[in-house]
């Protein structure tokens, strides 16, 4: 996800907020490091505010409808008038939040918006006896309910979201964490070990040498 605002202290609170809730957030203060993340980085998600110095947020926003990334938009913005709300949106946003605004009703806005912007999932994830529902954020196995934190559960969402396919540590780290997180961290490994340990026997997480995890038959 990318948060673009200007106002820092408000920029970085949205991006710490964000991740406390398990997401992945990359934070920039105007509209040129919008686009130049943008060139190299697919986001699900941009928060994107309207008044930006250097290239206008209006742009920013252009510029992404152009290239059918498949980022959806949420324009965070002082200007809350019917009016700039349908500007907005005639724009290419998907949705609109007008300052000061609710943070609970932010994230609920930006998890709709991320899922719209990834191939359809059911509604509950599951393999064997293990479901994993990501609008209500709790998980169970064999009925019991696991006590995740918020980046155990977002590795375990995104491995039963892959359908058995195998995930390397790198995507995990791409998907779950950030550009904070420093590339040769132990923080996949951590939070896989933390988390096969709160699932318990049998093992449903099953290492794939030289090329990442799944979940599944071993």
């Amino acid at each position: 996800m990318l948060v673009v605002e200007d106002f820092e202290i408000l920029a970085r609170s949205i991006g710490t907020g964000l991740r406390r809730e398990g997401m992945a957030v990359d934070v920039v203060l105007d509209g040129n490091g919008a686009l130049e993340r943008l060139a190299i980085t697919r986001y699900d998600v941009v928060i994107l505010d309207r008044d930006l110095p250097g290239v206008h947020g209006d742009e920013v926003c252009r510029s992404i409808v152009a290239e059918r990334s498949g980022s959806r938009v949420l324009m965070l913005t002082a200007a809350s008038t019917v009016k700039d709300r349908v500007d907005g949106l005639g724009l290419g946003a998907d949705d609109y939040l007008p300052k000061p605004f609710d943070f609970s009703e932010l994230v609920a806005r930006v998890r709709a918006l991320g899922r719209r912007s990834t191939p359809a999932v059911p509604p509950t994830l599951s393999a064997a006896d293990l479901t994993l529902d990501p609008n209500r954020r709790v998980a169970f196995r064999a009925g019991r309910r696991l006590g995740l934190s918020p980046k155990e559960f977002a590795v375990l969402e995104c491995l039963l979201a892959s359908g058995g396919r195998v995930v390397s540590a790198e995507e995990l780290l791409e998907r779950v964490w950030d550009e904070e997180a420093d590339p040769f961290t132990t923080a996949v490994k951590t939070t896989i070990r933390r988390l096969r340990a709160k699932l318990g026997d049998p093992p449903v997480i099953h290492t794939v040498r030289e090329g990442g995890y799944r979940i599944g038959d071993a």
